[in-house]
């Protein structure tokens, strides 16, 4: 899929255009290129799949900054509040940031783009990673959560009590949780870093090793951990928070250690 609003390459046959005719492809995406067609009936969720699908397709790369809400609305045939809603769903399955004054930028990264290191970092050089990076995440986001993120680690906590009962689940809940604090910390390199923590987290090496660490009585023992995590971010107690996420990993470490040697 071609991008979004994307120019045409320029005439250069040296004829010009017509005078008062519009510069080709302004708004328009390339022709025979994904060619969107203006639809003022289709809504945010339609506008939400042509993005997400441009984004998934490499249209836009990692960290490119889309388009601004006045050209996604002239290239949809949609108003900018229609726009606007549809890039928060796209902010909210992560694919996107909207940061005020500068705009939406992509998160996507392609599972090819991360294969290489994820390949050559072993659990254990994973957790150790994390213990130097999540005890400073923890605390920023003691520091900066608003009560909205509040709400989401808590919800996010109440889903891992309620449903995490398998490694498989439990696994996509605690990526989820962490992953939900660092966006926290509202500091954007920190959210891109443990994006990548977490994408490592998703290689086979980590998959192997899930059904010997995580028994039901382990996934017992992190939820409470996490409920403890997230009671000392909701309070502002720093040192508890980072003394928490440091006995956590550490554990994480001594289970994985345990299990690399049966």
């Amino acid at each position: 899929m071609a991008k979004i609003g994307a120019r045409a390459p320029a005439d250069r046959s040296g004829g010009g255009r017509p005078a008062g005719a519009p510069a080709a492809g302004l708004l328009a995406p390339r022709p025979m290129e994904g060619r969107i067609v203006p639809d003022p009936g289709r809504g945010s969720a339609w506008i939400t799949a042509q993005i997400r699908q441009a984004i998934v397709d490499g249209a836009y790369g990692h960290g490119e900054k889309l388009p601004a809400e006045r050209q996604l609305a002239e290239a949809f045939g949609a108003s900018r509040t229609t726009v606007r809603i549809a890039l928060g769903q796209l902010e909210e399955e992560r694919l996107v940031t909207r940061r005020v004054g500068s705009g939406t930028f992509v998160n996507y990264r392609s599972r090819g783009e991360t294969e290489d290191i994820a390949e050559v970092t072993s659990p254990i050089e994973l957790i150790e990673v994390r213990l130097g990076v999540e005890p400073h995440m923890v605390r920023l986001a003691v520091l900066n959560s608003t009560a909205r993120d509040i709400d989401r680690l808590q919800e996010a906590v109440e889903r891992m009590e309620r449903g995490s009962t398998d490694p498989e689940s439990f696994t996509q809940l605690d990526e989820q949780f962490h992953m939900l604090i660092a966006e926290s910390t509202h500091n954007p390199l920190m959210v891109w870093i443990y994006r990548e923590i977490n994408d490592v987290r998703c290689h086979a090496q980590w998959a192997a090793m899930k059904d010997k660490v995580l028994t039901s009585e382990r996934i017992a023992e992190y939820n409470t951990q996490h409920r403890n995590l997230f009671e000392t971010i909701r309070s502002r107690d720093v040192e508890g928070a980072v003394a928490i996420v440091t006995n956590h990993l550490h554990y994480a470490r001594r289970q994985l250690l345990g299990a690399g040697s049966e």
